[in-house]
């Protein structure tokens, strides 16, 4: 009587999913490069460009502790000013992350389809039709308003306000401010939708109306993930104020396009230290407080 072999295992295919995508991905930045006439020559920087990066690179060792230029008198020192540049930043991202947190809430909850979408066990049966009627199409809407808000980087908002409105702070804040708003609803939306069921469920069971199964069941289940995510993208902004600093806007990025363009390097040096230790203490900052919330 022969023995039965055991089936040999399948041969794995060539081509899996993550090689697939990883070939996919190469082919496309080989297109691309085609597409856009880049040649790997163009990578090698110029004797010039060199001697301006190994003269910029040298005066990371040695910040300017004064301006290195001529400065009328009684002008604010320069590490002064650097310190009065940063809270202009932290002050900008402050402003327009309170705006795209009010915002986000908001459309967020809009863009939550777990506040008709549930099964509902509590409420009026009125209230529960209504939310269902009304619901996919709030829903639509607001996700399309949402993606608009997100397709637009805050650079082309502040391009587009500074035509409208001039060089104002309000402009800056709203520029940082929509696609914050867009970003953060979409995720907190998401977060909502995703928290876990267990406390709405026992919520409707009870017989609670759709809005406070809503906000007592769900709200609370999300709200760490909420504020760990909140307080991140208050992080980007703070980036995001420095960068608009570049279209006149007296954040560090002002002062550190200014000195850059007049070869001030140990100036930009300093601007750029400061910003550093601003990121590290809003960073260490945020975990404290992230961590307070989650625990």
């Amino acid at each position: 009587m022969g023995v039965e072999l055991a089936p040999l295992p399948p041969r794995p295919l060539p081509l899996n999913g993550r090689s697939g995508v990883a070939i996919m991905l190469v082919v496309a930045a080989l297109w691309a490069m085609w597409l856009l006439r880049i040649s790997p020559e163009e990578l090698l920087p110029t004797r010039g460009g060199l001697a301006v990066a190994a003269s910029f690179l040298s005066r990371a060792v040695s910040p300017a502790l004064t301006y290195e230029s001529g400065v009328p008198p009684g002008t604010t020192p320069l590490l002064g000013k650097a310190l009065l540049a940063a809270n202009m930043t932290v002050t900008f991202a402050a402003a327009a992350m309170s705006l795209a947190l009010l915002s986000g809430l908001v459309l967020g909850f809009l863009a939550s389809s777990a506040w008709w979408s549930d099964e509902q066990g509590g409420g009026t049966r009125g209230a529960v039709r209504v939310a269902r009627t009304i619901g996919p199409v709030v829903y639509i809407t607001t996700r399309m308003v949402i993606a608009i808000l997100r397709s637009i980087h805050e650079l082309l908002w502040a391009v587009l306000l500074l035509a409208a409105l001039g060089v104002s702070h309000l402009a800056a804040v709203i520029a940082i401010a929509l696609p914050y708003t867009g970003v953060l609803a979409k995720v907190f939306s998401e977060m909502i939708d995703e928290a876990p069921r267990e406390a709405a469920k026992a919520l409707r069971e009870a017989g609670a109306s759709p809005l406070q199964v809503y906000f007592f069941g769900l709200i609370p289940r999300a709200f760490p993930d909420m504020t760990a995510y909140a307080f991140y993208r208050f992080e980007c902004a703070l980036r995001s104020s420095v960068v608009i600093g570049f279209f006149g806007f007296p954040t560090l990025g002002y002062y550190i396009a200014a000195s850059f363009e007049n070869l001030l390097y140990g100036e930009v040096w300093t601007y750029l230290y400061v910003l550093f230790a601003l990121i590290a203490l809003m960073d260490w900052w945020s975990g404290a407080l992230r961590r307070r919330f989650v625990a």
